[in-house]
């Protein structure tokens, strides 16, 4: 199926310092592309990859699991790592559950992790009956669109498989596991009100990582799509200062982005 315009994978050729940046469950590079421009602006290499099954159409989704998604960003993790000296991992939702489960399984490879509203698990009696109800039921309704900024509009499904959402939960539970692995410094943004993902996982994300150089910043004005919405900038911001502190080459502005 063809990508639908907007959800392409987006990659840029910079400096020796690099970063992956993951969407979330249902959605694509769109929420993540003015985030990654910016970065791509300072000069750091960047690639932000299509996970498989998101971009297209939800049924696509239904065929992909979690081994697919992380597949995906470990090869791309590992392709930074040919080209660059350092690379940090960084992402939104379900894509900062992936950025965490990189630094947990690559160590030292990875230098630092911005997560944005971290997904840690699915909640109450609807992720409990997952692995019953998605034999009964194939869709329920999408999760994509969770901005406060008026006009702002995210690229995701209207329509969530359940098989995809049930390996989403054993995906979570394992990273869960994982989590007192990562040792690398943290940033953890996350909104005040996130109708997708509540505060309950950051702050179990934060009591689990070894981590001992750690960052929580909450973001007053937006929902869970945060890079999209009014705290967009900030979110640039904070990371950019993030990376420049910790990379030992800063970006440069000046190189010329590829989508």
């Amino acid at each position: 199926m063809p990508v639908l315009p907007g959800a392409e994978p987006y990659h840029h050729q910079g400096t020796e310092v690099g970063v992956l940046l993951c969407h979330g469950f249902t959605g694509s590079p769109q929420s993540l592309r003015p985030w990654a421009e910016r970065l791509a602006e300072r000069g750091f290499t960047v690639s932000v990859p299509l996970l498989p099954g998101h971009g297209t159409r939800w049924e696509d989704l239904r065929l992909t699991g979690w081994q697919d998604w992380y597949a995906e960003v470990d090869r791309e993790l590992r392709a930074l790592r040919d080209r660059c000296s350092q690379v940090f991992t960084a992402g939104l939702s379900m894509g900062g559950a992936l950025a965490l489960r990189l630094a947990a399984k690559h160590g030292p490879d990875v230098s630092g992790v911005v997560a944005v509203n971290p997904a840690n698990r699915l909640h109450g009696l609807f992720a409990q009956s997952l692995p019953v109800t998605r034999h009964l039921v194939r869709t329920v309704p999408g999760i994509a669109g969770d901005i406060a900024k008026e006009g702002a509009v995210e690229i995701g499904y209207d329509r969530v498989p359940l098989h995809a959402a049930h390996s989403l939960r054993t995906f979570l539970r394992l990273v869960d596991g994982e989590l007192p692995q990562v040792t690398q410094p943290l940033l953890l943004l996350r909104s005040r009100e996130d109708r997708v993902v509540p505060a309950a996982d950051s702050a179990r994300i934060l009591s689990r990582v070894s981590s001992t150089d750690v960052t929580e910043i909450v973001l007053e004005q937006s929902r869970h799509v945060a890079t999209l919405d009014q705290d967009a900038d900030r979110i640039i911001e904070e990371s950019l200062a993030f990376i420049g502190r910790l990379a030992t080459g800063a970006g440069k502005e000046g190189t010329t982005a590829r989508g």
